[in-house]
């Protein structure tokens, strides 16, 4: 009996230890965890105010730019090709012009070549050229002519070239066509490049 309380009384302060010790550990590991828990949540915190803060100027950005992108949506800049609009330009532009009718051919889409110069962003900037020809009483005819198709808002286009040829008709038949015209134009559209694309 004595020899058992003296082991319980030699024991108890080891044993007090350590289970102090032990606490300490656990206290130690609860509080590290808690830690690590704190530095992802702060992390986490600061993720969330920088995307905030991006959105607050992404919007401000789309706000100041959305009348112009209107305008080029409207005009057919933005988006699909709008050919069946390119042509009916062309038609109204030959009956205003008074002109003598417009043969046409339009090659399928492909980049713009210029494009990088212009540095689109994500943005996919095509063209299709258009090779047109047509006849004009004169010269002057042919000026008169784009500014009527540019008036007709369907789209955004560049003239490339033209070549103009004199007729053999003769002069004094003054409601004849006396010169030929051959031009190449490239009608320029824009679409946004699918999300893979558009980030680097």
């Amino acid at each position: 009996m004595k020899l058992a309380a003296r082991f319980s009384e030699t024991m108890t302060l080891p044993l007090l230890v350590l289970l102090a010790t032990l606490l300490a550990a656990l206290a130690l590991i609860k509080l590290s965890a808690d830690r690590a828990v704190f530095d992802s949540q702060q992390a986490q915190l600061r993720d969330a105010q920088t995307r905030l803060q991006k959105s607050g100027t992404e919007k401000e950005l789309i706000i100041r730019h959305l009348p112009d992108y209107a305008k080029l949506d409207a005009l057919g800049f933005v988006g699909d090709e709008q050919r069946i609009n390119w042509l009916d330009a062309l038609r109204h532009a030959n009956q205003k012009g008074g002109l003598f009718g417009i043969n046409y051919d339009i090659a399928a889409r492909k980049a713009y070549p210029h494009a990088a110069t212009l540095n689109p962003g994500g943005v996919n900037v095509s063209q299709s050229l258009m090779k047109i020809k047509f006849q004009l009483l004169h010269e002057a005819d042919l000026i008169k002519f784009f500014a009527h198709l540019a008036e007709q808002n369907a789209g955004v286009f560049l003239l490339n070239s033209c070549s103009l040829r004199r007729s053999g008709n003769t002069p004094a038949m003054r409601f004849q066509p006396h010169v030929n015209a051959e031009c190449e134009l490239a009608w320029i559209t824009a679409q946004p490049a699918p999300a893979t694309e558009a980030r680097p």
